[in-house]
């Protein structure tokens, strides 16, 4: 048995070694291409991008304070989504599945879920309720 994993262990190793060697090559182009894909250029063009995005909200707001506000709601509710929804699954395995030979555990289940479905809903209205706040009362 112990032969059979020390030798499953050695495959699997080898294999990875494999997979992971680099060939080198003289080429000019290919140095362009590696550094063109690299994860550094993939931040910085991500970085770019956020700062045209952050400076876009601040003069459509025509302020530094109400832009940076909404850049920030706009992005907790992007994120709340995924976020809410798996504690959501969670509670409901909770409450559903373990629940069933708990009771306790079944009302932590419930508990949490209605604090998930809260922070949700806050989440998705409140850059909604601050656009017509701002944009509606607060200026022309």
């Amino acid at each position: 048995m112990k032969k059979k994993v020390v030798f499953i262990v050695i495959i699997f190793a080898l294999i990875t070694m494999m997979l992971s060697s680099v060939f080198a090559t003289q080429d000019v182009n290919a140095k362009e291409v590696l550094e063109a894909n690299s994860t550094t250029s993939k931040l910085i063009e991500i970085s770019e991008t956020e700062k045209q995005e952050l400076s876009d909200y601040v003069e459509d707001y025509g302020s530094q304070a109400y832009g940076l506000t909404a850049f920030i709601l706009n992005k907790i509710r992007l994120f709340s989504i995924p976020f809410c929804f798996l504690g959501i699954v969670i509670s409901a395995i909770y409450q559903y599945v373990i629940g069933i030979r708990k009771l306790d555990v079944r009302y932590k289940g419930f508990y949490t879920m209605i604090a998930f479905v809260t922070l949700f809903v806050i989440a998705q209205v409140l850059p909604l309720v601050f656009v017509i706040v701002i944009k509606g009362f607060g200026r022309s």
